[in-house]
């Protein structure tokens, strides 16, 4: 999932020479965490961690209302005022960098597989299907990948390419300047991309600009309901691929519906920037937002007209939501913060807090789910590989190479390497420092994975069995690491 919001981490601000010194590699590894010491989750855990400087976040938005409570809330801040990611020394590229992308050939058991690297951008989204990889940076191109190789490129007009989501023949992209750009392939040569539109249309843009109740007030200016009055943070599609969501720090989320591109609805969702979308079964829809709160949304059709109701806010607290994901059944809904904690909230007749992932130093930045696995990409440049066992997690792999932030995540299939008793997927992430890895990890748990599932399993009755209202709702542990080198 791609998520390019802002994200509130603290009430401090990190001067570039405190940054450079955190970001600092000392080491390509983490140190393997013994079983006998755990970590386990809180259930209950309070998200006031201690501040982190919130330009590490790199690029989401800061929420007003972590920094000294409600009183302190703007409503007029624009998302350019203090913007962490104008601020970052990652942010600063090289200008004129053409250097061409290296291929490292390296494939451990459950590891890297290559890393592209080009001097053009900080990666900020990506999107997988098939054989094809598709990358946006703040260069303002978007680049088609295959084998590995570079197969095809196109480039927008204007805005940092933030969210990238396939819809069948229709390529979307959310940019810093608010719009939603569609693009094609052109069937005879698939190597050419060209832009169809742009969302809203023109059209609908003409038609609702001559009525004056397409007209709402944004801080303190009139606008239409149907536009984005700030950067596109996200996109995601219904389950069943008929509308894309787009989530704002304007504070709303809209709905579109992709067969012919018209706005359907506009929700005024949060309080602060809504940093992260996730549609899942049964009509629900999560959002994320800066102001520290994780929210659910039921799509009901009545008649001809789609409506989202409020259904249900999972989550308060005073670090901002920075991502979410959820699982292909519907079952799990993950959430990422600016802590470096990851919520999860389990679905069997009603929505109800599972625990706390704890496995980064930093704040987590992205989400991806695929099978029985949850990976989590975090400023601290790490991603790590949870999997899940009924009630439990377990961090299986930490995959570590990255030498900037880990900004957004893409996972498929592995088809070549995917047996009946062996599924295999191929993770790509993208970070700040300007490279996309490739990795493969396989889900079957390896020998660690299992005793250290055993001994939490043994835990876990012994907690029961002693004092059941002190149970904590998860069990986290690193019971292995990969390298990345």
């Amino acid at each position: 999932m791609m998520n390019g919001g802002r994200g509130g981490i603290g009430s401090r601000m990190g001067d570039e020479d405190e940054i450079g010194t955190k970001f600092v590699d000392t080491g390509n590894h983490m140190p393997r965490s013994k079983f006998g010491n755990m970590m386990h989750s809180d259930p209950n855990l309070s998200a006031t961690a201690a501040a982190i400087p919130r330009d590490e976040v790199f690029g989401y938005r800061n929420s007003s209302a972590s920094l000294t409570g409600p009183a302190s809330f703007d409503p007029n801040r624009m998302s350019c005022e203090g913007s962490p990611m104008t601020m970052s020394p990652w942010n600063q590229t090289a200008g004129g960098s053409n250097f061409p992308w290296s291929f490292e050939e390296n494939l451990p058991q459950n590891g890297l597989i290559g890393s592209l690297v080009r001097e053009e951008g900080h990666i900020y989204s990506l999107a997988a299907t098939k054989d094809l990889l598709y990358t946006g940076s703040d260069s303002k191109n978007i680049r088609v990948w295959k084998n590995l190789k570079e197969f095809s490129g196109f480039k927008s007009s204007s805005g940092l390419v933030k969210a990238i989501i396939i819809a069948g023949e229709k390529i979307f992209t959310g940019h810093q300047d608010g719009k939603i750009r569609v693009w094609k392939v052109i069937p005879k040569n698939p190597t050419i991309h060209k832009r169809s539109g742009t969302l809203p249309t023109l059209k609908e843009i003409l038609k609702s600009s001559i009525r004056p109740s397409a007209y709402v007030q944004v801080r303190n200016r009139s606008a239409l309901w149907i536009k984005h009055c700030d950067a596109i943070s996200c996109l995601t599609l219904s389950e069943d691929k008929t509308l894309l969501y787009s989530a704002s720090w304007d504070r709303t989320f809209k709905v579109w519906r992709i067969s012919d591109s018209r706005c359907l609805e506009s929700i005024n969702a949060h309080d602060d920037a809504v940093n992260s979308v996730v549609a899942s079964l049964e009509g629900l829809v999560f959002t994320g937002s800066a102001d520290g709160t994780v929210k659910v949304w039921k799509r009901e059709q009545q008649g001809k007209t789609t409506k989202h109701s409020p259904v249900q806010t999972l989550l308060k607290q005073e670090s901002a939501v920075t991502s979410l994901a959820v699982n292909t059944s519907g079952s799990v809904v993950y959430c990422g913060s600016s802590d470096g904690m990851v919520n999860y909230w389990e679905c069997e007749k009603q929505l109800s807090h599972g625990g706390v992932l704890k496995g980064h130093k930093l704040a987590v930045l992205c989400l991806a789910a695929a099978g029985n696995l949850v990976f989590s990409g975090s400023a601290d440049k790490t991603i790590c590989v949870w999997r899940r066992d009924g009630k439990l997690h377990a961090c299986i792999s930490v995959l570590t190479g990255h030498t900037g932030p880990v900004k957004c995540l893409a996972v498929e299939v592995d088809h070549e390497k995917s047996k009946d008793d062996d599924q295999r997927w191929v993770v790509y992430s993208g970070s700040l420092d300007k490279s996309v890895k490739v990795w493969s990890v396989a889900e079957m748990a390896p020998d660690m994975y299992q005793m250290a599932m055993m001994q939490q399993q043994q835990q876990y009755q012994q907690l029961i069995g002693s004092d059941a209202d002190s149970l904590p709702s998860d069990e986290s542990s690193r019971a292995g690491k990969n390298r990345g080198e």
